[in-house]
Protein backbone atom coordinates (compact mmCIF):
# COMPACT_ATOMS: atom_id res chain seq x y z
CA UNK A 1 0.00 0.00 0.00
CA UNK A 2 1.36 3.38 -0.91
CA UNK A 3 2.12 5.81 1.90
CA UNK A 4 3.30 8.75 -0.20
CA UNK A 5 1.45 12.06 -0.36
CA UNK A 6 0.04 13.06 -3.74
CA UNK A 7 2.41 15.92 -4.56
CA UNK A 8 3.75 16.74 -8.01
CA UNK A 9 7.40 16.31 -7.09
CA UNK A 10 9.61 14.24 -4.82
CA UNK A 11 9.60 16.72 -1.92
CA UNK A 12 13.14 18.00 -2.46
CA UNK A 13 11.87 21.57 -2.94
CA UNK A 14 10.41 21.54 0.58
CA UNK A 15 13.69 20.32 1.99
CA UNK A 16 15.71 22.94 0.14
CA UNK A 17 13.29 25.66 1.22
CA UNK A 18 13.98 24.79 4.84
CA UNK A 19 17.69 25.40 4.45
CA UNK A 20 17.25 28.51 2.36
CA UNK A 21 18.48 27.05 -0.92
CA UNK A 22 17.07 27.40 -4.38
CA UNK A 23 15.64 24.41 -6.20
CA UNK A 24 17.98 24.93 -9.14
CA UNK A 25 15.48 26.98 -11.10
CA UNK A 26 12.65 24.60 -10.34
CA UNK A 27 9.51 26.38 -9.12
CA UNK A 28 8.32 25.17 -5.74
CA UNK A 29 4.70 24.01 -5.55
CA UNK A 30 2.03 25.96 -3.70
CA UNK A 31 1.06 24.87 -0.19
CA UNK A 32 -1.37 21.95 -0.35
CA UNK A 33 -5.04 22.65 0.26
CA UNK A 34 -5.88 21.18 3.65
CA UNK A 35 -7.30 22.19 7.02
CA UNK A 36 -4.97 24.27 9.20
CA UNK A 37 -3.72 22.23 12.14
CA UNK A 38 -5.43 24.22 14.97
CA UNK A 39 -8.70 24.22 13.08
CA UNK A 40 -8.51 20.44 12.48
CA UNK A 41 -8.18 19.80 16.21
CA UNK A 42 -11.12 22.12 16.90
CA UNK A 43 -13.28 20.34 14.31
CA UNK A 44 -12.48 16.97 15.90
CA UNK A 45 -13.32 18.27 19.38
CA UNK A 46 -16.65 19.72 18.20
CA UNK A 47 -17.52 16.48 16.42
CA UNK A 48 -16.95 14.49 19.59
CA UNK A 49 -18.97 16.89 21.73
CA UNK A 50 -21.87 16.83 19.26
CA UNK A 51 -21.91 13.03 19.20
CA UNK A 52 -21.67 12.86 22.99
CA UNK A 53 -24.90 14.85 23.32
CA UNK A 54 -26.80 11.98 21.65
CA UNK A 55 -25.37 9.34 24.03
CA UNK A 56 -27.32 8.96 27.30
CA UNK A 57 -25.25 8.70 30.47
CA UNK A 58 -25.07 5.39 32.33
CA UNK A 59 -24.67 4.33 35.95
CA UNK A 60 -21.65 2.12 36.64
CA UNK A 61 -20.31 0.59 39.86
CA UNK A 62 -17.37 2.33 41.44
CA UNK A 63 -15.11 -0.57 40.47
CA UNK A 64 -15.74 0.17 36.76
CA UNK A 65 -15.80 3.97 36.88
CA UNK A 66 -12.06 4.70 36.84
CA UNK A 67 -11.13 6.98 33.95
CA UNK A 68 -14.72 7.78 33.04
CA UNK A 69 -16.19 11.30 33.07
CA UNK A 70 -18.95 12.34 35.46
CA UNK A 71 -22.19 13.08 33.63
CA UNK A 72 -23.65 14.92 36.59
CA UNK A 73 -22.27 16.75 39.61
CA UNK A 74 -21.16 14.68 42.58
CA UNK A 75 -23.19 15.75 45.62
CA UNK A 76 -22.51 14.48 49.11
CA UNK A 77 -25.10 11.95 50.27
CA UNK A 78 -24.06 12.41 53.89
CA UNK A 79 -22.13 14.72 56.16
CA UNK A 80 -18.38 14.06 56.14
CA UNK A 81 -17.52 12.95 58.69
CA UNK A 82 -21.00 11.71 59.49
CA UNK A 83 -20.36 11.98 63.24
CA UNK A 84 -17.76 13.50 65.55
CA UNK A 85 -14.65 11.33 65.34
CA UNK A 86 -11.36 11.18 67.15
CA UNK A 87 -8.40 12.47 65.15
CA UNK A 88 -5.86 10.68 67.35
CA UNK A 89 -5.29 7.67 69.59
CA UNK A 90 -5.58 8.88 73.16
CA UNK A 91 -8.20 9.81 75.70
CA UNK A 92 -11.68 11.24 75.34
CA UNK A 93 -12.29 13.56 78.29
CA UNK A 94 -15.24 15.55 79.61
CA UNK A 95 -14.84 18.89 81.36
CA UNK A 96 -11.71 20.12 83.12
CA UNK A 97 -9.07 17.75 84.54
CA UNK A 98 -7.73 15.81 86.18
CA UNK A 99 -10.10 13.04 85.02
CA UNK A 100 -11.20 9.70 86.43
CA UNK A 101 -10.10 6.88 84.12
CA UNK A 102 -12.62 4.17 83.26
CA UNK A 103 -10.36 1.12 83.71
CA UNK A 104 -12.59 -1.21 81.70
CA UNK A 105 -13.77 1.13 78.97
CA UNK A 106 -12.38 1.86 75.49
CA UNK A 107 -13.98 3.31 72.40
CA UNK A 108 -12.79 1.68 69.17
CA UNK A 109 -13.42 2.56 65.53
CA UNK A 110 -16.66 0.99 64.36
CA UNK A 111 -18.07 0.81 67.89
CA UNK A 112 -20.17 3.17 69.97
CA UNK A 113 -19.51 4.11 73.57
CA UNK A 114 -21.87 2.36 75.97
CA UNK A 115 -22.79 5.50 77.88
CA UNK A 116 -22.43 9.25 77.99
CA UNK A 117 -19.17 10.58 79.37
CA UNK A 118 -19.78 12.50 82.58
CA UNK A 119 -17.84 15.59 83.60
CA UNK A 120 -14.45 14.64 85.04
CA UNK A 121 -14.35 11.24 83.28
CA UNK A 122 -11.85 9.92 80.70
CA UNK A 123 -11.94 6.86 78.46
CA UNK A 124 -9.48 5.35 76.00
CA UNK A 125 -10.31 6.15 72.34
CA UNK A 126 -8.85 5.08 68.98
CA UNK A 127 -8.33 7.15 65.86
CA UNK A 128 -11.52 7.24 63.81
CA UNK A 129 -13.75 6.15 66.67
CA UNK A 130 -16.98 7.96 67.35
CA UNK A 131 -16.48 10.49 70.15
CA UNK A 132 -18.72 9.62 73.14
CA UNK A 133 -21.57 11.92 73.98
CA UNK A 134 -20.48 14.42 76.60
CA UNK A 135 -16.80 14.44 75.61
CA UNK A 136 -15.29 17.89 75.23
CA UNK A 137 -11.82 17.04 73.87
CA UNK A 138 -9.40 14.29 72.91
CA UNK A 139 -5.94 14.22 74.49
CA UNK A 140 -3.21 12.42 72.57
CA UNK A 141 -1.67 9.51 74.42
CA UNK A 142 1.76 11.19 74.55
CA UNK A 143 0.26 14.37 75.98
CA UNK A 144 -1.16 12.78 79.17
CA UNK A 145 -0.16 10.42 81.99
CA UNK A 146 -2.01 8.45 84.63
CA UNK A 147 -1.18 8.60 88.34
CA UNK A 148 -1.27 5.59 90.68
CA UNK A 149 -4.73 6.62 91.88
CA UNK A 150 -6.17 6.13 88.38
CA UNK A 151 -6.49 9.76 87.49
CA UNK A 152 -5.45 11.25 84.12
CA UNK A 153 -3.34 14.42 84.00
CA UNK A 154 -2.66 16.52 80.87
CA UNK A 155 0.92 17.51 80.12
CA UNK A 156 -0.25 20.67 78.34
CA UNK A 157 -3.28 22.90 78.07
CA UNK A 158 -6.42 21.17 76.85
CA UNK A 159 -8.54 23.23 74.46
CA UNK A 160 -12.23 22.31 74.04
CA UNK A 161 -12.75 20.45 70.75
CA UNK A 162 -9.06 19.60 70.26
CA UNK A 163 -8.27 16.54 68.13
CA UNK A 164 -11.97 16.02 67.38
CA UNK A 165 -13.09 16.00 63.75
CA UNK A 166 -16.57 17.50 64.02
CA UNK A 167 -19.46 16.17 61.97
CA UNK A 168 -19.66 17.90 58.58
CA UNK A 169 -16.13 19.29 58.79
CA UNK A 170 -15.42 18.34 55.15
CA UNK A 171 -18.91 18.73 53.74
CA UNK A 172 -22.58 18.71 54.56
CA UNK A 173 -25.10 16.42 52.92
CA UNK A 174 -26.09 17.95 49.57
CA UNK A 175 -22.88 19.91 49.09
CA UNK A 176 -21.48 19.74 45.55
CA UNK A 177 -18.16 17.96 45.74
CA UNK A 178 -17.26 17.86 42.03
CA UNK A 179 -18.80 19.33 38.88
CA UNK A 180 -20.04 17.33 35.92
CA UNK A 181 -17.24 16.75 33.45
CA UNK A 182 -14.71 15.72 36.11
CA UNK A 183 -12.58 12.70 35.30
CA UNK A 184 -12.92 9.83 37.76
CA UNK A 185 -9.49 9.32 39.27
CA UNK A 186 -8.58 6.95 42.14
CA UNK A 187 -8.99 9.89 44.53
CA UNK A 188 -12.46 10.62 43.12
CA UNK A 189 -13.43 6.99 43.68
CA UNK A 190 -12.38 7.31 47.30
CA UNK A 191 -14.29 10.57 47.74
CA UNK A 192 -17.41 9.10 46.14
CA UNK A 193 -17.29 6.06 48.40
CA UNK A 194 -16.81 8.21 51.49
CA UNK A 195 -19.75 10.37 50.40
CA UNK A 196 -22.04 7.34 50.21
CA UNK A 197 -21.96 6.30 46.54
CA UNK A 198 -22.02 2.71 45.27
CA UNK A 199 -22.15 3.74 41.62
CA UNK A 200 -21.57 6.86 39.54
CA UNK A 201 -23.43 8.30 36.56
CA UNK A 202 -20.87 8.74 33.81
CA UNK A 203 -20.66 9.34 30.09
CA UNK A 204 -20.42 6.18 27.98
CA UNK A 205 -16.94 5.07 27.13
CA UNK A 206 -16.22 5.56 23.39
CA UNK A 207 -15.97 2.21 21.62
CA UNK A 208 -13.18 2.05 19.06
CA UNK A 209 -12.16 -0.53 16.49
CA UNK A 210 -8.76 -0.40 14.77
CA UNK A 211 -8.36 -1.48 11.15
CA UNK A 212 -4.73 -1.89 10.10
CA UNK A 213 -4.53 -1.81 6.31
CA UNK A 214 -1.92 -3.13 3.92
CA UNK A 215 -0.69 -6.25 2.13
CA UNK A 216 2.86 -5.52 3.18
CA UNK A 217 2.41 -5.98 6.93
CA UNK A 218 3.60 -8.88 9.05
CA UNK A 219 2.13 -9.74 12.44
CA UNK A 220 5.27 -11.55 13.63
CA UNK A 221 8.81 -12.39 12.67
CA UNK A 222 11.47 -10.38 10.87
CA UNK A 223 10.85 -8.24 7.77
CA UNK A 224 11.63 -10.05 4.52
CA UNK A 225 10.95 -9.93 0.78
CA UNK A 226 9.34 -6.50 0.84
CA UNK A 227 7.23 -7.25 3.91
CA UNK A 228 7.53 -5.16 7.06
CA UNK A 229 6.36 -5.60 10.65
CA UNK A 230 3.10 -3.99 11.64
CA UNK A 231 4.13 -1.39 14.25
CA UNK A 232 0.76 0.35 14.51
CA UNK A 233 -1.32 -2.66 15.50
CA UNK A 234 0.52 -3.08 18.83
CA UNK A 235 0.74 0.71 19.32
CA UNK A 236 -2.79 1.90 18.69
CA UNK A 237 -4.86 -0.26 21.05
CA UNK A 238 -3.00 0.69 24.24
CA UNK A 239 -2.74 4.32 23.15
CA UNK A 240 -6.48 4.55 22.52
CA UNK A 241 -7.24 2.88 25.86
CA UNK A 242 -5.06 5.51 27.53
CA UNK A 243 -7.32 8.13 25.92
CA UNK A 244 -10.34 6.56 27.63
CA UNK A 245 -11.60 4.37 24.79
CA UNK A 246 -12.90 0.82 24.96
CA UNK A 247 -11.02 -0.93 22.16
CA UNK A 248 -13.24 -3.60 20.65
CA UNK A 249 -10.39 -5.10 18.68
CA UNK A 250 -7.67 -4.66 16.09
CA UNK A 251 -8.14 -6.22 12.67
CA UNK A 252 -5.67 -6.48 9.81
CA UNK A 253 -7.13 -6.00 6.35
CA UNK A 254 -5.23 -6.28 3.09
CA UNK A 255 -5.47 -3.87 0.19
CA UNK A 256 -9.05 -4.89 -0.50
CA UNK A 257 -11.69 -2.19 -0.98
CA UNK A 258 -14.68 -4.50 -0.49
CA UNK A 259 -13.25 -5.96 2.73
CA UNK A 260 -12.58 -2.46 4.02
CA UNK A 261 -16.11 -1.30 3.17
CA UNK A 262 -17.61 -4.30 4.97
CA UNK A 263 -15.41 -3.71 8.02
CA UNK A 264 -16.20 0.00 8.25
CA UNK A 265 -19.95 -0.21 7.71
CA UNK A 266 -20.34 -3.36 9.82
CA UNK A 267 -18.35 -2.19 12.82
CA UNK A 268 -20.14 -1.83 16.14
CA UNK A 269 -17.68 0.87 17.24
CA UNK A 270 -18.44 4.53 17.77
CA UNK A 271 -15.11 5.37 16.15
CA UNK A 272 -13.24 3.37 13.54
CA UNK A 273 -9.52 4.09 13.28
CA UNK A 274 -7.77 3.07 10.08
CA UNK A 275 -4.07 3.12 9.23
CA UNK A 276 -2.82 3.92 5.74
CA UNK A 277 -4.82 4.26 2.57
CA UNK A 278 -5.71 7.93 3.03
CA UNK A 279 -3.69 9.30 0.10
CA UNK A 280 -4.45 8.89 -3.63
CA UNK A 281 -2.46 5.81 -4.65
CA UNK A 282 -3.84 2.82 -6.56
CA UNK A 283 -4.59 0.84 -3.39
CA UNK A 284 -5.53 3.76 -1.13
CA UNK A 285 -9.16 2.79 -0.61
CA UNK A 286 -10.28 4.90 2.35
CA UNK A 287 -11.72 7.83 0.36
CA UNK A 288 -13.71 5.63 -2.08
CA UNK A 289 -15.05 3.53 0.78
CA UNK A 290 -16.19 6.62 2.68
CA UNK A 291 -17.90 7.98 -0.41
CA UNK A 292 -19.70 4.66 -0.96
CA UNK A 293 -20.81 4.67 2.70
CA UNK A 294 -22.27 8.18 2.35
CA UNK A 295 -19.86 9.63 4.88
CA UNK A 296 -19.35 13.34 5.43
CA UNK A 297 -15.73 14.44 5.37
CA UNK A 298 -15.11 16.82 8.26
CA UNK A 299 -11.34 17.01 7.75
CA UNK A 300 -9.63 15.86 4.57
CA UNK A 301 -5.93 16.52 5.00
CA UNK A 302 -4.27 18.69 7.62
CA UNK A 303 -1.52 21.26 7.26
CA UNK A 304 0.84 19.38 9.55
CA UNK A 305 4.02 17.34 9.11
CA UNK A 306 4.32 14.45 9.55
CA UNK A 307 0.87 13.14 8.82
CA UNK A 308 -0.89 15.58 6.54
CA UNK A 309 -3.00 12.95 4.67
CA UNK A 310 -5.00 12.23 7.86
CA UNK A 311 -8.77 12.62 7.72
CA UNK A 312 -11.91 12.63 9.86
CA UNK A 313 -15.28 11.49 8.54
CA UNK A 314 -18.76 11.15 10.02
CA UNK A 315 -21.52 8.73 9.08
CA UNK A 316 -24.71 7.48 10.70
CA UNK A 317 -24.66 4.49 13.02
CA UNK A 318 -26.34 1.31 11.72
CA UNK A 319 -28.93 1.45 14.51
CA UNK A 320 -29.82 5.06 13.71
CA UNK A 321 -30.89 5.11 10.05
CA UNK A 322 -31.66 8.34 8.28
CA UNK A 323 -35.20 9.67 8.68
CA UNK A 324 -37.54 8.42 5.92
CA UNK A 325 -37.79 10.91 3.14
CA UNK A 326 -34.54 12.62 4.01
CA UNK A 327 -32.11 13.26 1.17
CA UNK A 328 -29.16 10.86 0.92
CA UNK A 329 -25.93 11.79 2.62
CA UNK A 330 -23.27 13.37 0.48
CA UNK A 331 -19.71 14.27 1.37
CA UNK A 332 -19.54 17.81 2.70
CA UNK A 333 -16.89 20.45 2.54
CA UNK A 334 -14.08 19.50 4.94
CA UNK A 335 -14.39 21.39 8.22
CA UNK A 336 -18.02 22.42 7.62
CA UNK A 337 -20.58 21.37 10.26
CA UNK A 338 -22.97 18.70 9.08
CA UNK A 339 -26.72 19.31 9.38
CA UNK A 340 -29.13 16.59 10.57
CA UNK A 341 -31.59 15.14 8.06
CA UNK A 342 -34.92 17.01 7.76
CA UNK A 343 -37.96 14.72 8.16
CA UNK A 344 -40.65 14.87 5.50
CA UNK A 345 -43.09 12.26 6.84
CA UNK A 346 -46.32 14.20 7.54
CA UNK A 347 -47.00 12.71 10.99
CA UNK A 348 -43.44 13.16 12.18
CA UNK A 349 -42.96 16.28 14.29
CA UNK A 350 -39.29 15.93 15.20
CA UNK A 351 -36.45 13.84 13.85
CA UNK A 352 -34.96 11.22 16.15
CA UNK A 353 -31.55 12.23 17.47
CA UNK A 354 -28.75 11.22 15.13
CA UNK A 355 -26.11 8.96 16.57
CA UNK A 356 -23.18 9.70 14.31
CA UNK A 357 -20.17 7.44 14.09
CA UNK A 358 -16.74 8.62 13.05
CA UNK A 359 -13.75 7.34 11.17
CA UNK A 360 -10.28 8.65 11.86
CA UNK A 361 -8.00 7.87 8.93
CA UNK A 362 -4.38 7.82 10.03
CA UNK A 363 -1.43 7.77 7.62
CA UNK A 364 0.46 4.48 7.40
CA UNK A 365 3.83 5.79 8.53
CA UNK A 366 4.12 5.22 12.29
CA UNK A 367 5.10 8.71 13.49
CA UNK A 368 2.68 10.25 10.99
CA UNK A 369 -0.01 8.06 12.56
CA UNK A 370 0.96 9.34 16.02
CA UNK A 371 0.56 12.86 14.65
CA UNK A 372 -2.94 11.89 13.55
CA UNK A 373 -3.73 10.48 16.97
CA UNK A 374 -2.78 13.74 18.66
CA UNK A 375 -4.42 15.94 16.04
CA UNK A 376 -7.75 14.19 15.42
CA UNK A 377 -8.27 11.06 17.53
CA UNK A 378 -7.48 12.52 20.96
CA UNK A 379 -9.75 15.61 20.73
CA UNK A 380 -12.53 13.46 19.25
CA UNK A 381 -12.33 10.75 21.92
CA UNK A 382 -11.87 13.10 24.87
CA UNK A 383 -15.03 15.08 24.05
CA UNK A 384 -16.97 12.01 22.88
CA UNK A 385 -16.34 10.56 26.33
CA UNK A 386 -17.78 13.70 27.93
CA UNK A 387 -14.48 15.38 28.80
CA UNK A 388 -12.82 18.56 27.69
CA UNK A 389 -10.63 18.90 24.63
CA UNK A 390 -6.95 18.45 25.49
CA UNK A 391 -4.99 21.64 26.07
CA UNK A 392 -1.24 21.85 25.26
CA UNK A 393 1.22 23.16 27.79
CA UNK A 394 3.93 25.69 26.92
CA UNK A 395 7.65 25.26 27.35
CA UNK A 396 10.82 26.97 26.10
CA UNK A 397 12.87 25.01 23.58
CA UNK A 398 16.57 24.63 24.32
CA UNK A 399 17.58 24.29 20.65
CA UNK A 400 16.46 25.80 17.37
CA UNK A 401 13.95 23.60 15.55
CA UNK A 402 13.65 23.83 11.80
CA UNK A 403 10.12 24.11 10.46
CA UNK A 404 8.18 23.38 7.31
CA UNK A 405 7.73 26.34 4.93
CA UNK A 406 3.92 26.27 5.06
CA UNK A 407 2.71 23.75 7.63
CA UNK A 408 2.78 23.12 11.35
CA UNK A 409 5.37 20.56 12.36
CA UNK A 410 5.08 18.13 15.31
CA UNK A 411 8.44 17.14 16.77
CA UNK A 412 9.04 14.73 19.67
CA UNK A 413 10.67 16.46 22.64
CA UNK A 414 11.88 15.54 26.10
CA UNK A 415 11.63 17.82 29.13
CA UNK A 416 14.85 18.99 30.76
CA UNK A 417 13.87 21.12 33.73
CA UNK A 418 11.91 24.08 32.40
CA UNK A 419 13.02 23.49 28.82
CA UNK A 420 12.31 21.02 26.03
CA UNK A 421 14.94 19.33 23.87
CA UNK A 422 13.99 18.05 20.39
CA UNK A 423 14.71 14.39 19.74
CA UNK A 424 16.48 12.56 16.95
CA UNK A 425 14.66 10.03 14.77
CA UNK A 426 11.57 12.09 14.06
CA UNK A 427 11.04 11.01 10.46
CA UNK A 428 7.48 9.99 9.54
CA UNK A 429 8.34 6.27 9.52
CA UNK A 430 10.23 6.34 12.83
CA UNK A 431 9.17 5.59 16.41
CA UNK A 432 12.56 5.72 18.12
CA UNK A 433 12.18 9.38 19.06
CA UNK A 434 8.58 9.25 20.28
CA UNK A 435 9.42 6.16 22.35
CA UNK A 436 11.46 8.31 24.76
CA UNK A 437 9.52 11.56 24.33
CA UNK A 438 7.54 13.49 26.91
CA UNK A 439 5.45 15.23 24.26
CA UNK A 440 5.25 16.60 20.74
CA UNK A 441 6.26 20.23 20.25
CA UNK A 442 4.01 22.25 17.95
CA UNK A 443 6.44 24.04 15.63
CA UNK A 444 4.86 26.82 13.54
CA UNK A 445 5.63 27.24 9.84
CA UNK A 446 9.17 28.54 9.43
CA UNK A 447 10.47 26.93 12.62
CA UNK A 448 11.33 28.07 16.12
CA UNK A 449 14.45 29.81 17.36
CA UNK A 450 16.32 28.83 20.50
CA UNK A 451 14.53 30.12 23.59
CA UNK A 452 11.12 30.40 21.99
CA UNK A 453 8.11 29.19 23.94
CA UNK A 454 6.14 26.49 22.11
CA UNK A 455 2.98 24.53 22.77
CA UNK A 456 3.65 20.89 23.62
CA UNK A 457 1.09 18.10 23.28
CA UNK A 458 1.30 15.78 26.26
CA UNK A 459 1.38 12.01 25.89
CA UNK A 460 -1.01 9.74 27.82
CA UNK A 461 1.66 8.08 29.96
CA UNK A 462 4.13 9.24 32.64
CA UNK A 463 7.12 11.33 31.59
CA UNK A 464 10.40 9.53 31.02
CA UNK A 465 13.18 9.58 33.60
CA UNK A 466 15.26 12.70 33.15
CA UNK A 467 18.62 12.26 31.52
CA UNK A 468 21.02 14.73 29.98
CA UNK A 469 21.13 14.59 26.17
CA UNK A 470 24.48 13.70 24.60
CA UNK A 471 26.72 16.29 23.02
CA UNK A 472 26.02 17.15 19.39
CA UNK A 473 27.62 14.63 17.11
CA UNK A 474 29.19 15.53 13.75
CA UNK A 475 27.18 14.58 10.64
CA UNK A 476 27.53 10.97 9.52
CA UNK A 477 27.49 9.53 6.05
CA UNK A 478 26.73 6.00 7.27
CA UNK A 479 23.88 4.66 9.37
CA UNK A 480 24.28 5.15 13.12
CA UNK A 481 22.67 2.04 14.62
CA UNK A 482 23.74 2.79 18.18
CA UNK A 483 23.10 6.57 18.23
CA UNK A 484 21.15 7.91 21.18
CA UNK A 485 17.71 9.19 20.15
CA UNK A 486 17.90 12.02 22.66
CA UNK A 487 19.65 15.14 21.49
CA UNK A 488 19.39 18.59 19.98
CA UNK A 489 18.13 19.55 16.55
CA UNK A 490 20.34 18.58 13.65
CA UNK A 491 22.21 21.10 11.53
CA UNK A 492 21.20 22.03 8.00
CA UNK A 493 24.11 20.19 6.43
CA UNK A 494 22.44 16.90 7.27
CA UNK A 495 20.46 17.24 4.05
CA UNK A 496 22.32 14.86 1.77
CA UNK A 497 21.33 12.71 -1.19
CA UNK A 498 21.64 9.47 0.79
CA UNK A 499 21.82 8.16 4.38
CA UNK A 500 20.17 11.25 5.85
CA UNK A 501 20.03 11.39 9.62
CA UNK A 502 16.48 11.74 10.95
CA UNK A 503 16.79 14.51 13.49
CA UNK A 504 14.78 17.56 14.46
CA UNK A 505 16.50 19.38 11.66
CA UNK A 506 15.34 20.61 8.28
CA UNK A 507 14.25 17.34 6.69
CA UNK A 508 12.05 14.33 7.43
CA UNK A 509 12.83 11.44 5.12
CA UNK A 510 9.96 9.39 3.75
CA UNK A 511 9.78 5.66 3.23
CA UNK A 512 10.87 5.82 -0.40
CA UNK A 513 13.34 7.78 -2.48
CA UNK A 514 13.37 11.54 -2.13
CA UNK A 515 12.49 13.73 0.83
CA UNK A 516 9.01 14.29 2.19
CA UNK A 517 7.19 15.34 5.36
CA UNK A 518 4.31 12.88 5.04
Amino acid sequence: MTRQEPVPDDGVDDALALVGRSGGGRASHEPHRATPWPEARAVAARAGATAAAARPPEPVPLARALGRVLAEPLHALTDLPSFDTSAMDGWAVAGPGPWRIDPDGAVLAGHVAASELADGDAVRIATGARVPSGATAVIRSEHAHADPAGRLHARREVVPGQDIRPRGQECRSGDRLLPAGSTVTPAVLGLAAAAGYDELTVHPCPRVEVLVLGDELLASGLPHEGLIRDALGPLLGPWLRALGAEVLGTRRIGDDAEALYAAVTGSAADVVVTTGGTAAGPVDHVHPVLAKAGARLLVDGVKVRPGHPMLLAEFDAPDAPSTPGAPPSTPSTPGAPSAPHTPTTPDTQTAPPRRPRHLVGLPGNPLAAVSGLLTLAEPLLRTLGGGAAPVPYRVVVREEIQGHPHDTRLVPVVRRGDEAVPLHYNGPAMLRGIAVADGMAVVPPGGARLGRSLDVLGLPWPATAEQEPPARQPPRTDPAPHADPVGPAGPADQVRPAHRMHQAGPVDQGEDEGVCFT
